[in-house]
């Protein structure tokens, strides 16, 4: 219980004693500036990842300002900025919400659960569990959903009708029949993909994508006047000059949403801690990925009353937020307050964004995040790191997203238990006269009359317990008279198929005659070897007990050992 509270004390303590450094008025005026231009550059980006959800296109602009205030309220780190990301808007759009009968409803249940998923993982501290998911499985999702995200937008940017299907059937579609390619809607998005890519280039930077959304809703309307009309934001959905009302969750939907949710849940978590750690290390602090999860599960609480998409870490608007002169958490506020004056004051403005323009900044998004030297430097570190890469990113673009997510985390699951079994390394140790020791391949079989001193080095448990048992010298009838010693210095949990293992070695060697003696130093194993019998199969006897001083008992068992093996040669 005193973990759960520190989190949540931890994160909203947090706010106080970090908006206190805008008494100085420089960092006050820096936070305010980063804050205006996180805010103009929330509006178009929030609207193009509503886009990608599809059943509500407004759901990503309220998620941005929702998510991203309540957020800043809890975070422990300032310039975590909670937004919408790609991989959360594919994932959402995997989950097709217009086979829902309220589809906005639906959409508010999957976020709410998403932010209790969250805010339960970080009081759990399961951010400290992130680290054992691999790069490869990552790269492989984070670069299927790039080219997820690109494919998605072919439909709108093209102006044509891609029908059902998964997004592979849909570019099949229009490869073959490129004839009913709209002129007018490629020609705006493509200009919008080229001034997104020039303007962030130059001293634009973020702000950029804004001007060139504007530049290719501006040629929409040209064209428009012209007699060629592109599809706008107004035509798919009213965008009203108000704050949107709360929306309560539908409680009898939350089964059948709780496995996107919880697949959204990782994915932020993931993202989420990823970004805690850039944003920590570049203000010189320390990343506390836990209490930022809770954060990131209250914004998406909040978010998802008030009609927003799921919300999680955003590396890009946090990196915008540090790199704009950001310094406390004034930015994503202000980003807020700017965010609600375009929407009250400009949303008939906004209704005449058009679709592709939006498609085109989503086209520059998902190609990003397609990294091909991370994955050129994946290829050349073995064949399993590609064959996992690979796999996660067909399986990615096959199906939808939120199945594949769990598939990943299973894939990195068994990746991790494959390479620990597979470390383990089982040496023979030779004590010489003088106290040092020399290191060896262990004999295949154990000679009679002989003391053989064996150490284990890798993670013992169930996976890694059958490989050390095939490394263990055979015992044969010919092995009379000799002790075995295993060394688990270090070792302080070892499983129920260790203890099998070594009671079947044990058994070996007495049925031949022979000892087998454990030198263990972690009260803990040896609570384990009491509750599952192996104690009373060795005898209290042949377990000798290490303490701080390396290598001391080991020469006690050896001498001892060496003692009984010349008593029973007599």
């Amino acid at each position: 219980m005193r973990g759960w509270g520190s989190a949540l004390i931890g994160g909203f303590r947090s706010p106080l004693a970090d908006l206190r450094r805008l008494a100085d008025r420089s960092v006050l005026r820096r936070d305010l500036s980063a804050g205006v231009v996180l805010g103009l550059e929330s509006v178009p980006d929030g609207l193009a990842r509503g886009v990608l959800v599809g059943a509500a296109p407004l759901s990503g602009l309220y998620g941005y300002l929702f998510g991203m205030v309540a957020a800043a309220l809890v975070t422990a780190t300032p310039l975590v900025v909670v937004q919408a990301t790609g991989a959360l808007a594919i994932i959402v759009a995997d989950v097709d919400l217009a086979r829902f009968g309220d589809p906005a409803r639906s959409l508010c249940t999957l976020t709410v659960l998403t932010g209790v998923v969250l805010a339960l993982g970080g009081l759990l501290r399961v951010g400290r569990l992130l680290r054992f998911i691999s790069t490869a499985v990552l790269t492989g999702f984070v670069t299927a959903v790039g080219v997820n995200i690109v494919l998605s937008q072919l439909g709108t940017i093209t102006g044509v009708d891609l029908g059902e299907g998964n997004r592979v059937e849909q570019l099949v579609r229009l490869l073959i029949d490129p004839g009913r390619i709209d002129p007018a809607s490629i020609a705006v998005g493509l200009v919008t993909v080229g001034l997104v890519v020039v303007l962030s280039r130059s001293r634009l930077g973020s702000l950029g994508m804004v001007v060139a959304v504007v530049a290719g809703s501006g040629l929409a309307a040209v064209l428009g006047g012209l007699g060629h009309p592109v599809e706008l934001l107004a035509d798919v959905v009213e965008v009203p000059r108000a704050l949107p009302g709360p929306v309560l969750p539908a409680i009898d939907e939350s089964l059948r949403l709780l496995l996107p949710a919880v697949s959204l849940a990782f994915v932020g978590a993931v993202q989420g801690a990823a970004v805690s750690a850039s944003v920590a290390r570049r203000a010189d602090g320390s990343p506390k990925p836990s209490q930022d999860i809770v954060g990131q599960g209250v914004g998406n609480i909040v978010a998802g009353v008030l009609q927003g998409m799921p919300v999680g870490g955003s590396a890009s608007a946090s990196s915008l937020a540090a790199t704009s002169g950001g310094r406390t958490r004034a930015v994503p506020l202000t980003a807020g307050v700017v965010m609600v004056l375009v929407i009250v004051l400009l949303g008939g403005l906004v209704g005449l964004i058009a679709m592709p323009a939006l498609s085109g900044l989503l086209v520059v998004v998902g190609a990003a995040a397609i990294r091909p030297a991370q994955i050129a430097s994946l290829a050349r570190v073995g064949l399993v790191q590609l064959t996992v890469l690979v796999m996660t990113f067909v399986l990615t673009m096959l199906v939808p997203l939120q199945y594949a997510v769990l598939v990943g985390v299973g894939v990195s699951i068994v990746l991790h238990v494959v390479r620990q079994s597979g470390r383990l390394v089982l040496v023979q140790a030779h004590l010489g006269r003088r106290g040092q020791v020399r290191e060896s391949e262990p004999v295949t079989e154990v000679a009679p009359g002989d003391v053989v001193v064996l150490q284990p080095y890798g993670s013992i448990f169930f996976a890694s317990a059958a490989a050390l048992e095939a490394r263990l010298p055979a015992v044969t009838p010919n092995s009379r008279g000799s002790v075995v010693i295993l060394r688990l210095r270090g070792v302080d949990d070892v499983g129920a198929t260790f203890t099998d293992v070594v009671d079947r070695y044990a058994t070996a060697l007495r049925a031949a005659g022979s000892r087998l003696v454990l030198v263990v130093n972690s009260s803990r194993l040896f609570g384990q070897l009491r509750v599952t019998g192996v104690l009373e199969v060795l005898g209290e006897e042949n377990i000798y007990r290490g303490n701080e001083w390396v290598g001391r008992a080991l020469r006690r068992v050896h001498r001892d050992a060496r003692a009984w093996v010349t008593e029973r040669s007599r």
